[in-house]
Order: C-alpha cells, then structure tokens, then sequence
C-alpha cells in the first residue's frame, strides 16, 4: 500500500510548469535526465533531508549493483533499490503504510511484537506535525496545514524527522549533529540544477568509496536502512555497526489509514534512549559528507545560538579559508572538476536553533558562486591561505567602516553630544545600541556582494591592479556602490528616519556628518581614499 517504487507518490515539476506524478525509481530517472524544475510539496527546511536520502540511497543501490554511472532508466533504478531489501520481497521497507508492525514500512522500523502498539499513544492528523519542532512554530512555517491523504507531504515529513530531528522532550535527536544543532549541509555542484547537484553527489561518492567513514569507525559491510531493524525504543547501534552512508531512524512512527476516510495519519511512540551511541565524544562527526569539521576541537559546524544570521560572508570565510575546518567530502572538487574552467557553487543550508527548548533561528539557505582559480585554491594550503589573508583583511576594513557609522548615528541619537564626554556609560551604551541597527544594515549590504568583490581581488595578479580594485570597492564615487558610500548613504538614511525634535536636529546632523568624515577620511580610518585631502590641507 502506497509502495514508493511502483506507485506515482512524488510529485515533480518540469520546465515548462508541468507536472508529473512518479514513483521513485522514476523520480530517480526525471533528476539524471535533468528533468525535474521543483517538488511542489517540499518545503525550504526539507530539501537537504531529502537531497541527502536521495543521495545516499542511489549511491549505495548503485555500489551494490557495481554500477559507477548512474542509471537513466527508471526500471534499472527500481531494480537495484529493490535489491537493497532482499529480505522482504513484497515491498514493505518502500511502502508508507504496513499493518503488520513487526514488519518495517519506509522510515519506520518494526517492532518486535504486535504487543508494541500500547506505544504508541499519540496521533497527528497531518504531516507537518512530524516536522521537527524548531521548524513548526506558527510563526515560521503555519502547523497542521498539509492535506492528511496526501501521501508526497507524508513521504518528505518522515524524512526530514527521520534524518534531521534535533533533540527534544522525551525525543533523542539523530547522530549526525552536536548538542542542540541541527544538521547543517555545505557542498559543491557544477550546478543549482536539483539532477545535476544529486547525480554529482552520487557520483563523487561512489568515487571515494574506499575512504567513507575512514575518521569514524563505520564499516563498508555495516547496517544501512536502519528502517530494516526492529526498536523497541532500548535497543542501542554502535557506528561499528553502520555503513558509511547510513540512513537513521530516530523516532518510533507508523502510518496508518482510516478505512472510513482514507486519511493517513501518524502514529508516534516517545523513548529517551539514543538509537545511536557514541555522540557525546563524537560530536557529531559521523562521517557526514555535507558536514565542516573543526579539527581543534574536533566538532562539526553549527549554527548555534546567539549566532542565528545564518551563512554569512565571515562565517563562509572562516570555514573555508582559516585552516581550522577540514571541509566535507562534497565540498571538494574533483580532479576532472578543478581540470574545468566551469563555475561551480558552493550550497549551504541549515536552521539555526533560537534561544531555549524549541525555539528556531530560522532556515538559512546560500549560494555562491566559486570561480576557477578559487576552486583551484580549496585544494592548495597556500592559495587558500592567501585567500585568507585577502578575505580577512576585507573584514577588519568593513568592520572599521561599520564602527565609523555606529557612532556616527550614535552621536545623531545623542542630539549631537559628544559619546565619550557628555555621556555616562549606560546612556553611551543605549545610543550605541540603538545605532547598531545602521551598521548591521551595512554588513547586509556588503554580504551581498563580499565574494564576487574577493575574487575579484584574488585573481588580479598585478598588485597595482589588486589596490585599484580594493580601493574602489571601499569608495567608488562613480556609482556609489563602495562600502564607504554605502556606510554614508546609511548615515543619510538614518537621520532622516530616527526621531529628533527640530530644535536638535541641525546640530545633532552635523555633529555626526562631521564625526563621520572625520574618521573615514582621517588616518585611523581610510586615508589612502582620500588623496584630495591630503592636498588640501597642504594649501
């Protein structure tokens, strides 16, 4: 009963806003064809989940069968996922609904007994209630909306539980994140295209299979549809148990449907015993090929509380240029892909938990675009140091321009006041406070372009070059598009919009225009950017 291998339960869309209904073979077929625009029912917060099963699924069928080329027939795609579930010649492990519970049905284990089903205490009517709850706040995604028959929203609901559940009460999170994390995603593909992305992932995975989960202890010959194994809610893995490239089940849950109205629904059975062990010391470094490692303190990347602003040019920089993360398996480019001139992207996503028990900082999803000679340099120690260099540099200049502007508009909050004499320290922090918003609004406007601007730099060869296109990205009078110009158009901004009585508001402007310039063209600031200033105090 709705048996993903047979059955036309995924809905895709092709060029053109056609829509199909397939099974997953032929899902499998429609993405290596490069046929497949969007799945209308996945939700932002679940495509890596279920870009990573489909991955990991097709790489290991693919293995089994000796193939290295993905298939583009969906009957061959059908034929070798089958052959991962010898056991159960009827399907079951692919189906969403098995009323036998001893027998396993698709992201949800078996249990031992009939006996079992007193577990099983609590239903939810809809598929977005197995969403994980950092996800689910009303706020950020409305709860309960999804259509209960509609088994596509089921299927991606039960994977992204399934593989990317954080901890919660009564709940154990997966174990393939540290702490209260969750499970980040951070890759390369020659292309945002969702078939050409999965089948480079397939590819380049099968190509180091000797290496999988070499720093980890997961064997080749492990377990892999851990959906296969009977839990009771006690029964506890051991990575030595596991493959490489398992695919984990951390919740008791079966599907059912009603007879009367043939609605599917969930059945859910709470445990507090980890299905697997070992994170404590592990922290989460499980071998995941989509997952940064900091090797000093040997964690994976998080996106931890306060730090809920997601992928930002400071954050991208420090994992891919400070020498302190070890980049994930598909972070890397291949030989044949660092031979090529092409441009590839660098795709991360994730949520970043909020502050207290589920709370959510949000889904953050970014793509940048990596050049040739930076992709050559993710493979060199020097280049990507000397990338480093640059990109640090950018960032303490921005930083700089940012401190100018808050005490800039500080000073216009202030009424014109001197920050360090006329104020006593909890009014100085308040007006600084209140003015961080303004600076805040200057590294958006800088992350939007940081590393177009960065490689840009990092290809000019000529060092006279490189300062030119330094310096007019700090100030380009031409079209006002440097960070100065932007950090003074700010400045422009927030005077206009802050409030101030009139009988202040001239004073207080040209209290922070004149600190402003002051320090920006000053030699604590950018002095280099202002030649004229130079001359005219000369005359």
């Amino acid at each position: 009963m709705y048996n993903l291998l047979t059955d036309p339960l995924i809905r895709y869309r092709q060029s053109g806003e056609a829509k199909r209904e397939a099974s997953l073979p032929e899902v499998y077929a429609a993405l290596m064809a490069d046929e497949v625009e969007a799945f209308p029912a996945l939700r932002p917060h679940q495509r890596h989940a279920w870009h990573a099963v489909l991955v990991q699924l097709g790489a290991m069928a693919m293995h089994r069968d000796g193939l290295d080329t993905p298939p583009v027939d969906a009957d061959e795609w059908r034929s070798i996922i089958r052959a991962l579930t010898p056991d159960w010649p009827d399907d079951e492990p692919w189906q969403l609904v098995v009323e036998d519970i001893t027998k396993p049905a698709f992201m949800q284990p078996p249990a031992s007994s009939e006996e079992r089903w007193q577990d099983f205490t609590t239903e939810s009517d809809t598929p977005d209630e197995l969403d994980p709850l950092d996800t689910a706040k009303n706020h950020d995604l409305k709860r309960s909306v999804a259509p209960a028959a509609d088994a596509n929203s089921w299927v991606f609901a039960l994977i992204t539980e399934q593989t990317t559940d954080a901890h919660m009460a009564n709940n154990p999170a997966i174990s393939r994140i540290s702490g209260n994390g969750s499970r980040l995603a951070v890759s390369l593909t020659p292309s945002t295209r969702l078939g050409r992305h999965i089948r480079r992932d397939i590819v380049v995975l099968l190509s180091q299979w000797d290496s999988l989960g070499e720093d980890c202890g997961t064997t080749s010959n492990g377990r892999a549809l851990l959906w296969l194994l009977p839990w009771d809610g006690k029964e506890v893995l051991s990575l030595s148990q596991l493959h490489p490239l398992y695919i984990e089940v951390c919740r008791r849950r079966r599907l059912a449907k009603d007879s009367n109205t043939g609605r599917l629904y969930a059945r859910r059975a709470s445990g507090t015993t980890k299905r697997i062990a070992g994170n404590e010391y592990l922290k989460g470094r499980t071998g995941d090929p989509w997952i940064p490692v900091d090797v000093k303190r040997n964690k994976i990347l998080t996106l931890p509380p306060p730090f809920t602003t997601g992928f930002t040019y400071k954050r991208i920089c420090d994992f891919i240029t400070s020498g302190d993360w070890k980049l994930p398996l598909l972070c890397q480019s291949t030989r044949e892909e660092a031979a090529s001139s092409q441009t590839m992207y660098i795709v991360a996503r994730g949520i970043a938990p909020g502050k207290g028990q589920n709370k959510t900082g949000g889904y953050y999803e970014r793509i940048i675009p990596v050049r040739h000679k930076l992709k050559l340099a993710m493979l060199n120690p020097n280049e990507i140091q000397a990338l480093g260099d640059i990109a640090q540099d950018r960032i303490k200049q921005v930083g700089k321009a940012q401190g100018i502007l808050k005490d800039a508009v500080a000073t216009f909050i202030a009424r014109g006041k001197d920050l360090r004499r006329d104020l006593i320290p909890n009014e100085r922090q308040r007006v600084r406070s209140d003015a961080a918003i303004w600076s805040n609004r200057l590294d958006e406007i800088v992350d939007a372009t940081f590393f177009n601007g960065l490689q840009d730099e990092f290809e000019e060869t000529e060092a006279n070059h490189r300062l030119e296109i330094r310096h007019r990205w700090l100030r380009n009078d031409q079209d006002r598009s440097g960070v100065i110009n932007h950090a003074r158009a700010l400045l422009h901004d927030a005077e206009d919009s802050i409030p101030c009585p009139s009988i202040y508001y001239y004073k207080a402007r040209e209290a922070a225009e004149g600190l402003f310039e002051g320090r920006i063209q000053g030699g604590s600031g950018f002095p280099d950017l202002f030649p004229d200033r130079d001359e005219e105090a000369q005359e």
